[in-house]
């Protein structure tokens, strides 16, 4: 039988104490009261806007076994108090649902999943960089699953809640993990991965996304290069890096794993070159690996994608698929995470990648529209947390607009800069609009869009664009 989370390890991870008769199985972990499942542990934390001990009557009530708390509810539930020291083995476990008073809720569950996680015999693979994170993830996960039962974060669960949440998800049936590691401040990477025990460890690129919290890009790669210092030596671990990024290529002095380095220059270990783009039918490829040549086509969307498959195709190498098994697995993909295709009602096809921006993103889905047929619009909003690279990334992407796109629609305050940047690049004042207000770029879609254009909407989820693609494609 699978080995199941439960409440004996649970009180081992927190106290040091196993009461074996404290067998409970834990069948999930969540700190959202309303996906609590029969059986689960409900984590609560104190948040700035909503406080999870508001929410423990509607946690028992869907089911859950047992509660981590920090606020004393001996009052309102049955609770055992573990904030001392305290013999576990000699305390009375209440019948029925109770909570678990600790110093820190949080800091109990990131205890428990780092205890799980040493519990099981696996593989991890960690992943970070500034974008194409979760569409790696989701490909090698893919790739992967051919052969071996592997998790991954669901969604963006990659930080210091979403990875130990993750990590609590598994039994002792996976055999591999692929884990999305996110990055906001110095030393973040460092905990998670002391948390999940990396054996291989991805990084995509370094940009500028995040950088008004984050620092210079400099100080981003050095924060995201904890993942590959954290990675156990060679043969053990293996770090897999990005050759065509100077700052990535920088990081195989970081870490003594060994190193497997991918891009498009011939020098990487594994490098493609003959891309064609087919928009929406995939792209082609030549992958180069060794002595050997593949020729691919792989279904997802816009030249930028082939760094994801070089990716997803160099951990399954490290993991030994075979190449026919690696094979399979990408072009069996269905890992086009963000960017999603519609038609809105007056036929105008809808490049929908409305999930978030920065520059580097932004200029990848603005290639992607260079290669599609008919008029090309780009609908693109302000790009946030930039730092000291907004006003340049910004008129990075307008210049870019004014090379492929026959119309731009600005949006936001930001998306001014864009606008500009465009202009001065060459493109007519009559292609160029910029409003504040979404409505209003709605109503400019509507009136214009025919069947013969291919409008890119696009911008930081902050500003909620996806309010347009809904207003396009749904009658109002």
């Amino acid at each position: 039988m699978s080995a199941l989370l439960t409440l004996a390890d649970c009180f081992e991870a927190l106290s040091g104490n196993r009461p074996e008769e404290a067998n409970l199985v834990i069948t999930e972990t969540d700190i959202d009261s309303r996906q609590i499942i029969p059986g689960a542990m409900f984590v609560a934390l104190p948040g700035e806007h909503v406080d999870g001990h508001d929410f423990l009557a509607e946690a028992f009530k869907r089911g859950a076994g047992i509660a981590l708390v920090q606020k004393d509810v001996s009052q309102q539930y049955p609770q055992i108090d573990i904030r001392s020291p305290v013999d576990l083995t000699r305390i009375q476990i209440p019948q029925g649902p109770f909570c678990i008073l600790t110093k820190d809720s949080l800091k109990a569950m990131q205890t428990i999943a780092r205890f799980w996680r040493r519990k099981m015999d696996l593989r991890v693979i960690g992943i970070t960089g500034s974008v194409g994170k979760s569409t790696t993830k989701e490909l090698t996960a893919e790739v992967l699953s051919g052969k071996f039962r592997t998790l991954k974060n669901i969604g963006n669960l990659n930080n210091e809640i979403g990875l130990p949440l993750s990590l609590l998800r598994l039994t002792g049936g996976y055999q591999s993990a692929v884990l999305e590691m996110g990055f906001y401040v110095p030393g973040e990477i460092a905990f998670l991965c002391d948390l999940a025990l990396p054996q291989v460890g991805i990084v995509t690129n370094i940009g500028t996304v995040h950088a008004e919290r984050a620092g210079s890009k400099e100080e981003i790669a050095k924060g995201k290069s904890e993942l590959v210092q954290a990675l156990p030596p060679a043969p053990v671990g293996t770090a897999i890096l990005n050759n065509d990024d100077p700052l990535v290529r920088a990081m195989k002095e970081a870490t003594r794993a060994r190193i497997i380095m991918y891009g498009l220059d011939p020098s990487s270990d594994l490098w493609a070159d003959g891309i064609e783009s087919h928009g929406l039918q995939g792209i082609e490829f030549n992958l180069h690996v060794q002595d050997n040549v593949f020729h691919l086509h792989v279904p997802m969307i816009g030249q930028h994608s082939v760094h994801t498959i070089l990716r997803a195709a160099a951990a399954g190498m490290v993991e030994g698929l075979s190449w026919t098994e690696i094979i399979a697995g990408l072009q069996e993909s269905h890992s086009q995470l963000r960017l999603v295709a519609i038609h809105s009602r007056n036929g105008a096809l809808i490049l929908d990648d409305t999930y978030n921006a920065s520059p580097e993103s932004t200029l990848a889905a603005l290639t992607l529209l260079s290669e599609m047929e008919g008029r090309k619009i780009a609908v693109l909003g302000d790009m946030l947390e930039l730092g000291k690279y907004e006003k340049q990334g910004h008129q990075k992407v307008g210049y870019r607009v004014a090379e492929i796109a026959n119309e731009l629609i600005a949006v936001g305050k930001l998306g001014k800069i864009i606008a500009d940047a465009a202009l001065a690049a060459g493109l007519p004042a009559n292609s160029v609009h910029w409003f504040t207000d979404i409505n209003e770029v709605i109503d400019l879609l509507n009136l214009e869009l025919t069947e013969k254009d291919v409008a890119l909407i696009k911008g930081s989820h902050g500003l909620r664009m996806d309010r347009i693609v809904n207003a396009l494609e749904c009658e109002s």
